[in-house]
């Protein structure tokens, strides 16, 4: 009997294990899917036209669509070398570092937001040094990008050290073999074979940095982004009112997903 013949029979005696995890796994997914469905239906493209059209939600638009990728070039200029150093070697204190890469993602925006405040805030040594020089660091785009990046950042750190971490090392020795120095390698070596977990890190920073909301609310609640203009608009019209600009996020959240899918890889490797 052909090997062809044999994989599709113990696949089709597997399927009665799998229907449990199966019908659980679809009531969760439906869990996902009703709200997408009831908000897409709440709007007709006539008031999304028009809910976009206004001075204030492009206001929001544009500051977002300026801060995000400003945000997540910071995070990948960054963190990408950090990335590296993480998946490469040990050192004393490493636990820590990865604990503090981490600590974003753990800690509540809001909490993440009055912490920047407590370092970079108006009053502080920080905040009012900044200030003679006539540069804002709260209430700011600055402020935003501020935010953004705190909360962003982790994403293509740990996606990157991922990356880094499932290629083989001895591909990197045969290069320094080669004479190669470790710049040469990192560029020419580390990063191609570490790029499809790269891009899906880079992709996923900027998608968490233009939706980001609590950090972005305490460091700079003005000027407005695109979430906190629809958190404005939801206080004092409620729903009906936030659905344009909610559906321009999601479209770019979209956007999003499709590119990571198209250009990017998350390994499933996290340490090495």
């Amino acid at each position: 009997m052909s090997l062809t013949r044999i994989v599709p029979s113990q696949q089709s005696n597997r399927l009665p294990e799998l229907l449990v995890p199966a019908l659980l796994g679809a009531l969760i997914l439906v869990y996902f899917a009703i709200p997408f469905v009831a908000f897409l239906a709440r709007s007709g493209p006539a008031n999304v036209v028009a809910g976009l059209s206004s001075p204030e939600a492009q206001r929001a638009i544009h500051n977002s669509l300026i801060t995000a990728p400003i945000s997540t070039l910071i995070a990948a200029v960054f963190g990408i070398p950090l990335a590296y150093v993480l998946a490469r070697t040990s050192f004393v204190g490493k636990r820590f570092v990865e604990a503090l890469v981490i600590l974003p993602l753990v800690v509540p925006p809001v909490v993440g937001g009055a912490m920047i405040l407590t370092a970079v805030g108006r009053f502080t040594p920080i905040g009012s040094a900044v200030a003679t020089l006539g540069i804002s660091l709260t209430d700011s785009l600055i402020g935003v990008v501020l935010a953004q990046t705190f909360v962003a950042a982790p994403f293509v750190i740990i996606t990157a050290r991922a990356g880094f971490g499932a290629i083989d090392e001895r591909l990197e020795q045969a290069s320094r073999s080669l004479g190669y120095g470790p710049l040469s390698t990192f560029w020419n070596v580390s990063l191609p074979l570490a790029r499809g977990a790269i891009v899906a890190g880079i992709i996923l920073t900027f998608a968490r940095a233009i939706g980001e909301f609590g950090a972005t609310m305490m460091v700079a609640y003005n000027p407005r982004t695109m979430p906190t203009r629809i958190w404005v608009d939801f206080i004092a019209g409620g729903i009906d009112s936030i659905v344009p600009l909610a559906l321009a996020l999601l479209g770019i959240t979209l956007a999003v997903l499709a590119a990571v899918q198209r250009f990017g890889r998350v390994p499933t490797v996290i340490d090495q």
